[in-house]
């Protein structure tokens, strides 16, 4: 009887055992199975976080019409030229080096353009409702086209000088009046109260101004007025500028009154100049080459 007992006491430990394995089997896989929930989940959250950042950053990045409204509005708020310089841009640029030097054989080939350009002009004179930046930049334009149009028509020369009175031909019809250099420098122009302009127009020889390689434009007419006047006051060709000493351009002498309407010669170079030009500095005036500007 005892072994008996014995043997059913050893029956129900081991069964015991059996059981609590079992219960911490159970409870371990319990364990590796919330782990893979919890990991589970926090790939959820993770991929749930991706996606929302995502979705957020193409909420952000503009569209590519909103680019072309942007650069609509921008293009809008530009100022509107009333006259298109184009295409003397263009033929400027081509013929015409950053030092001023006019290749005019070549300009010769493209007397066409030239002339197609000038036509366009002459057919679209400025309106009283121009700006004054328009209309500078229009009659600048036009002496310059005008003057290299009278040297293609007599080309080769050696100056503007071997033409019979160049500034007075009256060779361009403008609405229904025949104009010339002269009319256009004298009457227009200088009327117009902008000193800087007898640094624009160009009278293609040596001693001018150099013929910008640009045409001008409403937009940038007044920095384009000014580089063009440091340009030459700057240029040791042209003249010599010290503090007590001045050898000027005869531009100076010619068109004196032009220069003092806001004061003095010397403030009007003051303005302009590295230099600061004393009051009583000395004032001469240099010889003009008239040698063409090629």
């Amino acid at each position: 009887m005892k072994q008996i007992a014995l043997l059913i006491l050893l029956v129900l430990i081991m069964s015991c055992g059996g059981a609590k394995k079992a219960i911490e089997n159970s409870e371990s896989t319990k364990q590796v199975e919330g782990t893979k929930t919890i990991n589970t989940s926090e790939t959820e959250i993770k991929v749930e976080k991706e996606i929302k950042t995502e979705v957020k950053t193409k909420e952000e990045t503009p569209t590519e019409t909103e680019d072309l409204v942007k650069i609509s509005e921008t293009k809008a708020e530009t100022k509107t030229e009333a006259f298109n310089h184009y295409a003397f841009d263009y033929l400027l640029q081509t013929n015409v080096s950053v030092d001023g030097n006019v290749d005019y054989k070549n300009f010769k080939t493209q007397s066409a353009d030239l002339a197609i350009y000038i036509k366009s002009l002459t057919e679209n004179m400025p309106l009283e409702s121009w700006s004054k930046e328009d209309k500078l930049a229009y009659w600048i334009n036009a002496y310059n086209a005008l003057t290299i149009d009278l040297i293609l028509r007599n080309y080769p020369l050696n100056s503007i000088k071997n033409i019979d009175k160049p500034w007075d031909q009256r060779l361009w019809k403008f609405g229904d009046k025949w104009l010339n250099l002269n009319d256009i420098e004298h009457q227009i122009l200088r009327k117009m109260d902008e000193p800087r302009i007898h640094f624009a127009i160009v009278c293609a020889s040596f001693s001018c101004p150099k013929l910008q390689n640009t045409a001008f434009t409403a937009s940038d007419i007044d920095t384009q007025l000014t580089d063009a006047t440091k340009d030459f006051l700057a240029d040791q060709d042209r003249n010599n500028i010290s503090e007590n000493s001045l050898k000027l351009s005869k531009i100076f002498k010619w068109f004196a009154k032009d220069f003092k309407t806001n004061g003095s010669l010397i403030d009007f170079l003051n303005k302009y100049t590295e230099v600061e030009i004393s009051s009583k500095a000395k004032k001469s005036f240099k010889d003009y080459n008239w040698d063409l500007n090629d």
